[in-house]
């Protein structure tokens, strides 16, 4: 296996945002800011590590019968311990933000399509790859809406004010609606560059 090929895979070729369109609920709920989606990102990223790791450890020895409900016991300890560290050692502005979406990451797609189709089936190392590769892409599309959103929205970006002309501030940016405009006009762009580049 080339695994710096995967691990591109993972952030270019198959990005669970842009590509997949895997996870769009929390992906649209907290990328109000780029702060959010960045502790978003890095705290499924974390949890996927984590129990695609121990998922691959154990393949063998988790019976096909009970497969999916050891991996969502393997998942939800990850996300427990997750969520612990994020209220002792975080701001609780981003646990406010973040809200009900970390204690979801329990039945997110992308875990689960990464526990099924790769760490229950590849040795650990392929499988930290793996999941780091797809935490990195999921974490990178929320960062880039939340950037837009955020700078669109309140003229700012990670919190430093860049536009303090409040007439210019398209509120709906950093409403529901503003993460579907957001979401699409990239994905429009992604497409409409790759048709280009088939065609020369």
């Amino acid at each position: 296996m080339n695994y710096l090929k995967h691990f591109r895979t993972g952030i270019i070729e198959e990005n669970p945002v842009f590509v997949k369109l895997l996870a769009l609920c929390p992906l649209l709920a907290v990328t109000t800011s780029a702060t959010n989606g960045l502790a978003m990102g890095l705290s499924t990223t974390a949890v996927m590590i984590g129990a695609c790791t121990v998922v691959s450890i154990l393949r063998k020895l988790i019976p096909n019968e009970i497969r999916i409900a050891s991996f969502v016991i393997i998942i939800a300890g990850f996300v427990t311990i997750l969520q612990l560290m994020m209220q002792a050692y975080l701001p609780p502005a981003i646990n406010e933000a973040l809200g009900i979406y970390i204690p979801l990451i329990v039945v997110n797609c992308i875990l689960f399509a990464r526990v099924e189709l790769f760490a229950s089936k590849n040795n650990p190392f392929a499988t930290i790859v793996d999941a780091l590769s797809m935490g990195l892409g999921f974490t990178v599309g929320l960062v880039i809406i939340g950037i837009i959103r955020e700078f669109l929205g309140a003229g700012s970006i990670f919190g430093l004010e860049l536009n303090r002309n409040a007439s210019t501030h398209m509120l709906v940016m950093i409403m529901a609606p503003g993460a579907f405009f957001t979401l699409g006009g990239l994905i429009m762009i992604k497409n409409f560059y790759q048709l280009n580049k088939r065609r020369s």
